[in-house]
């Protein structure tokens, strides 16, 4: 921390101004409401319109209490089992073996409680460039903490159910044409008085520099909330930054006195059950969660296919070429999760993924699918 930053701690009086003016200027923006379409099933104009204009959008009252409830299960069970206290340990907090050696990927992404571990790294090809102020955690706090679990449609039936929920796959179809791709799938952990930050940034990589360069070219997130999210513990987001290009943070920092409070930046509060899309152009980030509020994000994405095809796309490292196949094989997880969602909600009307219509017996939610398609799918993410 520079002598100068100032300290993005609830306990702060300034901080907590800080939120209240953010939730402000949030909630003066226009763009949060129920999901809307038209008579033809695309997306209201006037969503698309706000969305474009600000850059992300809150759509309200999505999931439903018990569906959310189910979720908020799984997901406690499944933090169970990580490592404890630290990312080293073989067990978890009960002494059972640690969940994570059986996959390709260990799904536990961990780091010490409140902290910012990728500011001012090369971690995520150098994209979170200034680090954000870094709290004391409290006596007795574990050594480290999961802030991120990934390939969670093989963990959490309930997660690949909401991933396939025939709204927000149908708004995925309005902004991304109806070849859309998917893009990774995590839990994003910000527990209470030990949740790290993830410091500003644009999540786009590959296209700054394609001559077909605009403002949707890298996708979007979509991000379900289980507990809500807060000023405190939840996303901000700069409105309109997904239309400026490559932007430099660290500049816009120094500009600003060295401080990551951005007078134009806003909070995206929710309510439990709330889902937000984000384009993943826009500059945004969290602080670390010194409140007493939990968030547990439920976190997915959608690409357009002509922006993943033939690419050498990447999450971290080097990446790999997406071919016709790769792509294919990836976006299988889509119409299995429009199945899982159709066996729990049999009234609920299905939503049908074009690439894979008429392909519905071959992607049953059934045990030998759900293993072909499933196990160590996130060695197949989509990252642009």
């Amino acid at each position: 921390m520079t002598d100068t930053q100032r300290k993005s701690e609830w306990d702060n009086s300034e901080f907590r101004q800080y939120c209240a003016e953010g939730e402000t200027r949030a909630f003066q923006l226009g763009n949060r409401g129920p999901i809307r379409f038209t008579p033809e099933g695309r997306l209201d104009p006037d969503i698309l319109d706000a969305y474009e204009r600000c850059g992300f959008y809150v759509f309200e009252n999505v999931i439903g209490e018990d569906e959310l409830q189910e979720c908020r299960n799984e997901v406690d069970e499944l933090l169970e089992r990580a490592p404890w206290p630290h990312r080293e340990s073989e067990v978890d907090r009960n002494g059972r073996p640690a969940l994570g050696p059986e996959f390709a990927i260990n799904p536990w992404i961990m780091t010490k409680p409140l902290s910012d571990p990728l500011g001012g790294t090369a971690e995520n090809n150098g994209r979170h460039p200034v680090k954000m102020f870094e709290p004391e955690p409290g006596a007795g706090s574990p050594v480290h903490v999961p802030y991120l679990v990934a390939g969670c449609l093989q963990l959490l039936p309930s997660f690949l159910r909401i991933s396939g929920h025939p709204d927000i796959l149908r708004v995925a179809e309005t902004i991304n044409g109806a070849d859309f791709t998917p893009f990774t799938e995590v839990l994003f952990v910000k527990e209470p008085e030990i949740g790290p930050s993830v410091s500003w940034h644009q999540d786009g990589q590959i296209h700054w520099d394609n001559p077909q360069w605009d403002s949707n070219i890298h996708g979007y997130n979509v991000q379900v909330q289980l507990y809500g999210s807060t000023p405190a513990n939840g996303v901000w987001v700069i409105p309109g930054t997904h239309r400026e290009g490559k932007v430099d943070i660290a500049a816009r920092v120094s500009e600003n006195n060295d401080s990551d409070w951005f007078d134009n930046a806003v909070p995206l509060v929710c309510e439990p059950g709330d889902a937000f899309i984000t384009n993943r152009q826009t500059v945004h980030g969290s602080f670390p969660n010194t409140s007493k509020d939990r968030r547990i994000t439920v976190n997915f994405g959608f690409h357009r296919y002509s922006s993943v095809i033939g690419q050498t796309g990447k999450l971290s490292g080097d990446g790999n070429l997406y071919t016709e196949e790769y792509v294919r094989q990836r976006c299988r997880c889509i119409p299995l999760a429009i199945d899982a969602r159709s066996q729990r909600f049999p009234d609920e009307q299905r939503y049908t993924y074009q690439p894979f219509a008429g392909q519905e017996d071959e992607h049953r939610y059934e045990p030998e699918t759900i293993r072909d398609i499933l196990i160590d799918y996130n060695l197949q993410d989509l990252g642009i």
